[in-house]
């Protein structure tokens, strides 16, 4: 019977929560605060050739200026799924259609806009917290199927489930203040 390797199984614990981390980076990059910026599309996707792509994938995006984004689409036959996708977004975006150029006005932010926002930003944090739980709970699992092979002793299996909590703690404490910088960012008028 093979012994667990702890180190492997909980620096890729690590790896993976910190991997979450940076998706909620993204995704709250992504949430505009009054500004026009190229990242507030990148979680967009368009429907192309049959498949879900990268917004970033079928056209360029541009910022002409602070309350102005453009899309200069590549391919003519993609204008009209991208500017449904942009539509579609949870974003509040209204764009326009000009040939290939999809240009999209940043509206100034609202009271009840920025207080939408921070809902977002929050339903974000919280997928990333249960990824984090889940990938938690996927090394506990493992702990528990070594313990019951018996690779791993009952205080050895209690001990790492004690390390791989406070990993866990210490990766939702970083959502939680990511997240209270982002709605800070947001609420700022």
């Amino acid at each position: 019977m093979e012994k667990l390797d702890i180190k492997q199984v909980k620096s890729d614990a690590e790896r993976r929560m910190h991997g979450a981390i940076e998706v909620l980076a993204k995704e709250l990059g992504g949430l505009r605060a009054g500004r026009a910026s190229t990242g507030l599309l990148e979680p967009i996707v368009v429907e192309a050739y049959g498949s879900p792509m990268p917004l970033t994938q079928v056209g360029t995006v541009g910022v002409p200026e602070p309350r102005m984004l453009t899309v200069q689409v590549w391919d003519r036959s993609l204008v009209k799924a991208v500017e449904k996708a942009i539509r579609e977004s949870d974003l509040g975006l209204n764009p326009a259609v000009d040939g290939q150029l999809i240009r999209i006005p940043i509206p100034p932010l609202t009271q009840e806009r920025r207080t939408e926002l921070s809902k977002v930003a929050g339903k974000y944090a919280e997928e990333t917290r249960i990824a984090i739980r889940n990938i938690r709970r996927h090394v506990l699992d493992e702990l528990k199927k070594a313990e019951k092979e018996g690779s791993l002793s009952q205080d050895e299996h209690r001990d790492y489930a004690g390390e791989i909590q406070s990993l866990t703690d210490s990766y939702v404490k970083q959502v939680d203040e990511a997240l209270g910088r982002k709605e800070q960012e947001i609420m700022q008028v």
